[in-house]
């Protein structure tokens, strides 16, 4: 491969610096690459989940409000990610510090490795339930293929999103067409009586099924333009995508009792469905994992001092023999965590770049800013300490709102009473 050829083909990620403007991306190339991340099957079965254990009407309002909550917290994050050009470790740095943001950027860098060993190992345990094959060796297969992908870097994503989203808007809807063939009183549904919820945990279902992604957004939305469209392409993930998603599955699950497994409809249709089943399966679940592989190497990337594509390969093969040993059984222990200890990381962001130091990753240098900043900190054990007291003393509340709320105003809080504290002067006392 010649170089011309191939720094074509392997763009520079930034993965240390800002996008500059001139190498921004159009609108709808980062509208695909959200839009193509939350229409899922995993959505879908969440969905099925929410309207099992709420009925219809109440997993309806949880999906609505859980979504509406995701596209003011990830719009705010993504408007910020294209007024700077940062990508989400460099914005942690503005408000936790230059080395104290590894701390955050470490976790969430992380955990998105998890999600993507996670939808790697679904691929096979959906191929081995639909067709008998071994889930092991399927997974290995798929993760090889979705961590090369993810090597030609923010253009993959906006590729596999392109194909993605329609795909499962097709196969989406005529799988709910087929569900609800039976006549079900799918409005009417309420629930199956086994697995109830409260209104506020479903809500936190759905903030956490995007939580740690949604909080690293500006690895996607860096490229946008302008904030505006930073915003656009956000509303096409949050609530359009997702809510999509979740919607299909509930009426799967309101009309079949099903888990809203749209994998399992289509694939059993027979004649050319199993093929379809099976391309749409890899393109769908190769799109989330795919978004957070390219998370977690553009953080470690920065964390480290590497590039990207390096990073691709080495958490890639950690992620592919994660998937391969089950890793993707332990989902709802991810929700569960991600409810609690992430939300308020991109909340102290919000209100330190917004409000309390409004424009503070604007032309100030990473050096430029303190090496550790305590408050921020403080902040987040004190909203992630009242999220688990939340979900240990009241789990019918929602452990996100929780999260958000708290944190954001005792980041506040800390902030105003330090500011006074320095502009008290201090009293001497005679000898």
């Amino acid at each position: 491969m010649s170089q011309t050829l191939e720094k074509e083909v392997f763009q520079d990620e930034y993965e240390s610096t800002p996008v500059p403007a001139d190498k921004r991306k159009s609108l709808l190339s980062v509208s695909s690459v959200w839009a193509g991340f939350p229409m899922i099957i995993t959505g879908a079965m969440t969905g099925a989940t929410l309207v099992h254990g709420l009925g219809f009407g109440g997993g309806l309002a949880a999906m609505i409000i859980g979504n509406v909550l995701l596209f003011v917290y990830v719009g705010l994050l993504s408007g910020l990610g294209a007024k700077t050009g940062f990508n989400f470790s460099l914005q942690a740095s503005q408000t936790f510090g230059r080395t104290g943001y590894i701390v955050c950027s470490a976790l969430l860098s992380t955990l998105v490795i998890g999600w993507f060993a996670v939808q790697t190992g679904l691929v096979g345990a959906s191929m081995e339930s639909a067709f008998g094959l071994n889930a092991a060796v399927v997974a290995l297969v798929a993760g090889i293929l979705f961590t090369l992908f993810t090597l030609l870097g923010i253009r993959a994503l906006a590729i596999i999103g392109a194909i993605s989203v329609p795909l499962f808007l097709v196969l989406g809807i005529y799988a709910a067409v087929q569900a609800t063939s039976g006549g079900a009183d799918v409005w009417g549904y309420e629930g199956d009586g086994t697995t109830s919820l409260a209104l506020g945990v479903g809500v936190t279902l759905v903030f956490a099924l995007f939580a740690d992604s949604g909080t690293m957004t500006a690895d996607f939305t860096r490229w946008a333009k302008t904030p505006r469209q930073a915003w656009i392409a956000t509303s096409t993930a949050f609530p359009v995508g997702n809510l999509f998603a979740m919607i299909i599955g509930g009426i799967i699950a309101a009309s079949t009792a099903g888990t809203g497994d749209l994998f399992g409809i289509i694939a059993g249709q027979g004649g050319i469905f199993p093929i379809l089943a099976i391309a749409f399966l890899v393109i769908n679940l190769g799109s989330v994992c795919t978004h957070c592989l390219y998370n977690g190497a553009v953080g470690w990337s920065t964390i480290v001092g590497g590039k990207m594509r390096a990073l691709t390969v080495i958490l890639g093969a950690v992620g592919v023999v994660a998937a391969a040993l089950g890793v993707w059984g332990f989902f709802i222990d991810w929700l569960n965590l991600l409810g609690v200890i992430v939300p308020p990381i991109g909340a102290i962001i919000i209100v330190d770049q917004l409000v309390v130091r409004r424009g503070v990753g604007l032309g100030i240098a990473t050096g430029a800013v303190a090496a550790f900043r305590w408050q921020p900190f403080a902040a987040w054990a004190v909203g992630s300490g009242v999220a688990l007291a939340v979900n240990l003393a009241a789990p019918s509340w929602s452990t996100v709102v929780a999260g958000l709320a708290v944190s954001a105003v005792a980041y506040l809080a800390l902030s105003m009473l330090t500011r006074t504290a320095s502009r008290t002067p201090a009293v001497t006392t005679a000898a």
